[in-house]
């Protein structure tokens, strides 16, 4: 698998916060010098780049004074909006040896979520692409209070994979890779649930947890995911296929718009039986209520919600239906919905076109 690195057209790396700040809590000029080097030679080699960069609060932390990490909201909103131009500073001077400038752009999970916003965002990274320009994507931590208190740039950099479509994903942390039982893995085929037992929190606000869950994002969408040492790893030795980190096979081959909807947050949960999971799997079947067992949360029509079958997650879709209607339609079937509702605009509760499968 290692050799299939060396044929990757658009690769996306995230450098975590313990990466990007040396032991002091500042800026490790020498290792960011070497990652955007790294970067502006791969877009002169006519391989698309683009930078995922945490260590906005980690950066702002130290400037305004704080020994350690702040644990209020607006502490680390403050903090970030110090941060955010630390790091675009030092990008920029150290990129202007290049002859190359930052693309900053800010996200929040909105941006992701609106189909509008998520093509007009396509479309700007599409522009940038073959200029000398390097994106430079973090979560707007200044606004975005859930992203700060439960987020991860681990999510942000599957995410921005998928919008890309990246051949290659390098998850760069202070780690050399996914362990399990003392034992580094070279390669992992597949996440099984005994992988995902192995994954331990660590330091930072992702830890291998999220990491194995943007990893298993990654590959759900066609591409390779690699968990490396940002420190100690070059990205261009891992895309020539010497065996650093972990790597981490593609495990399907989504469309762009099976990998926008793999990217939307979950409103809900629909619970289906078997018989629904092989009309879903096997069949490529539309979900309909008759298979669905139960309904979790609170949704309207149009959002996302997960389904899961009796094994686990099944997939991901846009409902057709609110969730106070489908409690009253799940277990029947399509013909009594306008009995039961009073009309039916739908047969099906998600649509084929409207669904990806995890």
């Amino acid at each position: 698998m290692r050799e299939r690195l060396r044929d990757a057209r658009t690769v996306v790396v995230k450098v975590g916060t313990s990466s990007l700040l040396d032991e002091r809590g500042l800026l490790d000029l020498p290792v960011i010098s070497r990652h955007l080097r790294d970067l502006v030679a791969f877009g002169r080699a006519g391989v698309r780049a683009l930078l995922v960069s945490s260590g906005a609060i980690g950066a702002g932390r130290v400037r305004l004074g704080y020994t350690e990490r702040p644990t209020t909201i607006p502490e680390l909103q403050a903090t970030a909006a110090v941060g955010q131009s630390l790091l675009m500073n030092t990008y920029n001077s150290l990129l202007a040896e290049h002859g190359v400038v930052v693309a900053q752009l800010l996200l929040t999970h909105e941006d992701f979520q609106d189909r509008r916003r998520y093509l007009n965002l396509r479309n700007t990274l599409a522009a940038l692409h073959g200029r000398q320009v390097l994106p430079v994507i973090n979560e707007n931590d200044t606004v975005s209070v859930d992203e700060i208190r439960f987020g991860d740039n681990d999510t942000l950099a599957a995410l921005v994979a998928g919008l890309v479509g990246a051949d290659v994903t390098v998850l760069c942390t202070d780690v050399d890779g996914f362990y399990v039982d003392g034992q580094r893995l070279d390669e992992v085929a597949e996440i099984t649930p005994a992988i995902e037992t192995a994954a331990r929190p660590g330091p930072g606000s992702g830890g291998m947890v999220s990491k194995l869950r943007a990893a298993a994002t990654i590959t759900r969408a066609g591409g390779f995911a690699v968990i490396a040492h940002g420190k100690r790893h070059a990205v261009p030795d891992i895309l020539r296929g010497e065996p650093l980190g972990t790597l981490f096979a593609p495990r399907g081959a989504l469309g762009p718009r099976g990998r926008w909807l793999q990217a939307l947050k979950e409103s809900g949960r629909l619970g289906v039986d078997a018989g629904s999971v092989s009309a879903l799997r096997q069949h490529g079947r539309s979900l309909l209520p008759v298979g669905i067992c139960s309904c979790e949360g609170e949704f309207e029509a149009g959002d996302a919600v997960l389904v899961i079958g009796p094994g686990g997650p099944v997939a991901k879709g846009i409902v057709n239906y609110p969730s106070g209607d489908l409690r009253r339609i799940l277990g029947r079937k399509s013909g009594e919905i306008a009995g039961v509702l009073g009309a039916k605009e739908f047969d099906e509760v998600i649509h084929r076109d409207n669904m990806v499968l995890l």
